[in-house]
């Protein structure tokens, strides 16, 4: 272990002196180490260590972009660990809180339920009918033909802010109308 951090050390110090192989041979021994760290992270975070790569990318440009500022006395090792933990912790910040549950452990119960049920065509179109013409228009463009806001903001001249107006008016109308009923 002393030997390679010794190695690293001696590669990056030739390296910013000018040396391109002795950098690219830098790169290529720490990107292995760098790997297993980053899929140890994310294993002991409940991540998927499939992101790992993503991480080891990250980590190296960040050693590229950083590398003027490592103190040419002092080893290696070390700062670069201190970039992979905090490019670590960074990527695990910007995922968040997540449990990933892979889908193919469920394939066989999920393909045995019911449809969920739904809701007549007819029926859709007669609760649409009682709104106004404009949240009509708005809630079906967005909840019956699945088009994003922007794009029904688009082809009903309208601005994308009077849009959401509209499709939230218009669920709460029929939401309440269907209270009723």
């Amino acid at each position: 272990m002393r030997e390679r951090e010794d190695e690293w050390t001696g590669l990056m110090r030739l390296a910013i002196s000018g040396d391109d192989g002795a950098y690219h041979r830098l790169l290529r021994s720490v990107t292995p180490v760098l790997r297993a760290a980053a899929r140890r992270g994310l294993s002991r975070a409940g991540q998927p260590v499939d992101q790992a790569e993503d991480i080891v990318q990250d980590i190296l440009l960040a050693v590229h972009l950083k590398r003027h500022t490592w103190d040419t006395n002092a080893p290696f090792a070390p700062w670069l660990f201190a970039i992979a933990r905090n490019k670590l912790i960074d990527s695990l910040r910007r995922r968040g809180r997540r449990i990933f549950v892979d889908i193919d452990d469920f394939a066989e119960s999920l393909a045995g339920e019911a449809p969920p049920e739904t809701v007549p065509a007819g029926e859709v179109t007669a609760q649409l009918q009682t709104l106004p013409a404009r949240q009509r228009d708005v809630l079906q463009s967005i909840a019956v033909e699945s088009a994003s806001i922007k794009d029904t903001a688009k082809r009903l001249s309208m601005s994308e802010g009077a849009v959401r107006v509209a499709l939230h008016r218009g669920l709460a109308s029929l939401t309440a109308r269907l209270k009723e009923q």
